[in-house]
Order: C-alpha cells, then sequence, then structure tokens
C-alpha cells in the first residue's frame, strides 16, 4: 500500500488522483502488511479504515439516527468505531448484536489511493424483517479488490420498527409505513456527500439486492426522493410489483396493535415500550395472507406516491440500466428442507400447492394435470419447485422485465441454473445462491457453491456485476453476448457451467401461469 512515508502524513488529492470537488483526502498511519490503518477525513468527520483481507474497510459507520416511528436525520456526535459491524435492526430470529441504534453501513476499498472507483451498495435481504449488511455471504472485501470498486453494505430499520403502517391510525406517524426506506435514501444521501473520501465515484453508484433486498430497490426506483441517488440497479430473485395498499396496510396495522392490547387511543405508548415487545407482537397472524404479519412498503401518498411496478415501470428511473435475475428453484430454499413434503406422490402433491405457496388464486389439480401433460419427466416434488417458483418470484421478475422492455428501457435479465448444494445434500439454483457467485464469496460460511465449479461461475458472475457497475452493461469476455430483454423475444442470459443466450427460457411455464392475475404479497 502506498503511503506518504512518514506517520500520519496526509496524501494530496493529486497523489490520489482525487477531483477537485472531493471532500477529504486518505493519510496512511501504518504500513506493516495486515495492521494497515488509513484515516479518512470526510463531511460527517473523519474515520479509519483497517486492513479486512486484501481490501481495507471501515464498519459500523453511523449514516443516520431516528427516534422510534420518525423519519431518519443525518447522524450528529462523534464518528463511531470502524473495526465491528455495527448492530443490525432489531428482529425475529437469531440475527447477533440487535440495537435501534442501526443505522449503520460498512465500506470496502482497494488497498492502493485512487478515486472515481464504482461504488457497489448492496442491500440485504430477509423481506423487510429480517437480515443485516454482516453476513459472510456480502463480505465486500474480494469484490471491491477484484472489481477496483468501493463496496458497502448498509443496515436499517426492519419489521414494525421500519414498516408499520400506523398513518390513518393516528396523527404523528404519518411515514410510519416506509421509514426503512427512508433510512436508505438517507444512507444513498451520505454516500453521495462522503464517498469520495474513500476512493468511490458519487456519480457512479450502483444497488445491488437479493430478496427482500431487490425488492427495496424497486421500491426506491418509485420514490422522488431517491432520484439522482443512485445510477444502475441490479436485483437478485427480489422484485416489488406494487406495495401495500393504503387500507390492507392499516388492517395490519391494528391486528399488531391488538397483539400489543393496545388500541387506537392509547398508540403513543408504543414509542416507549421495550422493543422486543414489539417485535414479539409482529407474530400476530396476518389479516390478508395469513402466517406472520407482513411488513413492507405501503402507498402513503408521501415518500411512496405510486407502485413501484405498476402500472408500468417509474419513468423517474427510466434511464437507469437495469438488471434482473431469479434462479431456477428458488423454492427449493423454502420448501427442499420441509419434512411434509417428502415422499410427495400425484395424489398428495395438490394439497401442498396451497395459495400461500403459489401466491395466485389456481386451483392446483390444474396445476399438476397441466405439468403431467406437458413436463412428463419430472416428478412430483420437482413439480411443486418448478411451480411454486414460478408462480411467485419469478412471476414478479417477468412482470418488472416487461414493463422496462414496454418503457423502452430494457433491463439486462438473466436465470440462474448453476446448481449449488444444500446442507442437506439437495442440489439446484435457490434462492439466495446466487448470492456468493455475484459477490466472489463462494468460499463463505454459507455458501453451497464452493469449489472450483463454483469459483468459476464466481469468475463469470461478479465480471458482470463489474462491468455492469462500471458502465450500465454486464458484456465481458467470459460470458456469451448478453442482450436487453425484450417483448418480442424475451432475451436471457442462462447462467451455467455453459452460460448462454436464450430466448424466453421456461416460455410455456410463464403463458400458463401469466393467465392468472399475480397478486404482489403483501397487498
Amino acid at each position: 500500500m502506498q503511503t506518504t512515508g512518514r506517520t500520519g502524513g496526509g496524501l494530496t488529492r493529486r497523489g490520489l488522483g482525487l477531483t477537485a470537488g472531493a471532500t477529504a483526502a486518505l493519510s496512511a498511519v501504518g504500513a506493516r502488511a495486515g495492521t494497515d490503518s488509513i484515516a479518512v477525513r470526510t463531511r460527517s468527520g473523519p474515520f479509519r479504515l483497517h486492513r479486512d483481507g486484501e481490501a481495507l474497510s471501515a464498519k459500523g459507520i453511523r449514516y443516520g439516527e431516528a427516534e422510534r416511528f420518525q423519519p431518519p436525520r443525518p447522524a450528529r456526535g462523534g464518528p463511531s468505531a470502524t473495526d465491528r459491524f455495527g448492530p443490525a435492526s432489531p428482529q425475529r430470529g437469531g440475527e447477533p448484536d440487535q440495537s435501534e441504534d442501526c443505522l449503520r453501513l460498512n465500506i470496502w476499498t482497494p488497498p492502493n489511493p485512487g478515486s472515481r472507483r464504482p461504488v457497489i451498495v448492496y442491500i440485504h435481504g430477509g423481506a423487510y424483517s429480517t437480515g443485516s449488511g454482516s453476513s459472510p455471504l456480502t463480505n465486500g472485501a474480494r469484490l471491491a479488490v477484484r472489481g477496483d470498486a468501493v463496496v458497502i453494505t448498509v443496515n436499517h430499520r426492519l419489521g414494525p420498527l421500519g414498516y408499520a403502517p400506523l398513518a390513518r391510525l393516528a396523527p404523528g406517524f404519518e411515514d410510519s409505513g416506509n421509514l426503512g426506506q427512508l433510512d436508505l435514501v438517507l444512507a444513498l444521501e451520505w454516500v453521495r456527500d462522503n464517498i469520495a473520501a474513500f476512493g468511490g465515484d458519487p456519480a457512479c453508484v450502483t444497488l445491488v439486492g437479493q430478496s427482500g433486498g431487490g425488492a427495496k430497490i424497486a421500491t426506491l426506483i418509485a420514490m422522488p426522493a431517491a432520484a439522482g441517488l443512485f445510477h444502475r440497479a441490479v436485483t437478485l430473485s427480489g422484485q416489488q410489483v406494487t406495495a401495500s395498499g393504503p387500507l390492507n396496510a392499516t388492517r395490519r396495522g391494528q391486528v399488531w396493535l391488538e397483539a400489543l392490547g393496545l388500541t387506537p387511543d392509547r398508540i403513543d405508548e408504543v414509542r416507549t415500550l421495550p422493543v422486543q415487545r414489539l417485535i414479539e407482537a409482529s407474530g400476530a397472524t396476518d389479516p390478508i395472507l395469513g402466517g406472520s404479519l407482513y411488513f413492507g412498503p405501503v402507498l402513503d401518498g408521501r415518500s411512496l406516491p405510486r407502485h413501484p411496478f405498476f402500472p408500468d415501470a417509474p419513468a423517474q428511473s427510466a434511464a437507469i440500466p437495469m438488471m434482473i435475475g431469479n434462479c431456477r428453484e428458488e423454492t427449493l430454499a423454502f420448501l427442499g428442507d420441509d419434512p411434509s413434503t417428502a415422499g410427495l406422490t400425484w395424489e398428495t402433491l395438490p394439497a401442498k400447492l396451497t395459495p400461500s405457496q403459489m401466491r395466485i388464486d389456481v386451483a392446483p389439480e390444474e396445476v399438476v394435470a397441466w405439468y403431467r401433460a406437458e413436463h412428463p419427466e419430472l416428478t412430483p416434488d420437482q413439480v411443486l419447485i418448478r411451480a411454486t417458483t414460478a408462480a411467485r418470484s419469478w412471476r414478479a421478475a417477468v412482470i418488472e422485465a416487461e414493463a422496462r422492455a414496454a418503457q423502452g428501457s430494457p433491463a439486462f435479465v438473466y436465470q440462474l441454473d448453476f446448481p449449488s448444494r444444500r446442507t442437506n445434500g439437495r442440489t439446484g439454483a435457490y434462492h439466495t445462491s446466487d448470492i456468493p457467485l455475484m459477490l466472489d464469496n463462494v468460499m463463505a460460511e454459507g455458501s453451497g457453491a464452493s469449489g472450483p465449479d463454483g469459483q468459476a461461475m464466481a469468475d463469470r458472475m461478479a465480471d458482470a456485476l463489474i462491468a455492469f457497475a462500471r458502465t450500465g452493461d454486464p458484456n465481458h469476455p467470459g460470458l456469451p453476448r448478453w442482450t436487453p430483454y425484450s417483448l418480442a423475444r424475451r432475451e436471457t442470459m442462462v447462467l451455467d457451467r455453459a452460460s448462454r443466450m436464450e430466448n424466453d427460457p421456461r416460455g410455456d411455464e410463464r403463458r400458463f401461469f401469466g393467465r392468472i392475475p399475480y397478486i404482489q404479497p403483501g397487498t
């Protein structure tokens, strides 16, 4: 790593290659491999980069703060420590280190000083209720060095803290249904104002998100407050065609209050109740979907004035290049470990094709009969995975790709066929299996794609992401020529050991399920 030759010496803009508008310079304060530390001066104060693999990182940076159920504001006070991840939003499940002080982000940058690098901001999945930016699968060190890029992961408010639909129940909660989205907007404003200090180009920001992270990106695409804050968008198995309507959202808010033992006239008590009670109450039964309560973006007429991809693609984001992906066996991640699906027969299969799994109103017997006639090579178990995948997240990906093509701003579409291995030994291209491939972390804990084949696939996918982040076009020498999606041909890159371009893959399934109205989960 280049240094100034003296401990604590400041590097000049010229030495860094920073533009005249850059707000900071880096200074090296240590030069021994493995103990390097670099001070960074930003508009938000000084921070310190630490060695993380072959990259440098600053973790747990506080980009904002917020009172409960209120919009976020820029962080005040001194900078936070940057040698460990910051806390995740309070949530159900086993995510470690939870706190309401969760508006944090993590940055990785190559060790050599530089500037105007593309910036890749990864938004974690977990629907709108779980997850964080500190998973080993989303560590940005390898991708930053591989692509000479600045990589960021971000935490924000989740579940009822980020998406409680209370606006119609009492004054003072007008923005409560979209607070998690407003947190992300604030994080992107922080990136715009400060990322040049870390060598990033604030005019070349790519959002990448998997599952719920992709859905959050699809929602940001339609939010006026997010306009101009990012310049490319990549969604991995995560779409948001419509937001939760205000009336259904309010029904969910009422159920949540009832689970807390509150009535609307006592709603202000949610500001002071122990946070664990708020999270526990989110396990109440959803009045629309069944299962636990859905928390997600609300069509509130304020921060979200329209549905993300209904009735069309948002005009405000027409100029933003987009990549939309899905995995061929998405629901293997949800159903492949379910012992109740073992030993399925043609007679027992229809009972498993429930509305909660299909997410559309269709007779399961009709679905089974169609697959048996059109795909006699498939077993009942394979039909379960194929049908639930085709009717759920893939359907929304097709709708978004069609909307972009109709707008004249087509997306680059991919289908992951490369199989990863689950802990129970089952293989397939399941939901989440593209994360370590796209982010070049196939050897990380939780990856099902370790080994030479997995790394070779990661090489192709990570290089596509880097090319897209740099230019808005994912083409590179490791893949066949990738052309954007059109309504006439439905061009799709099928990512596998031997990747290929294919027109309308699974077209028969698309047409079969396309006859049935699609209702976005949560709306």
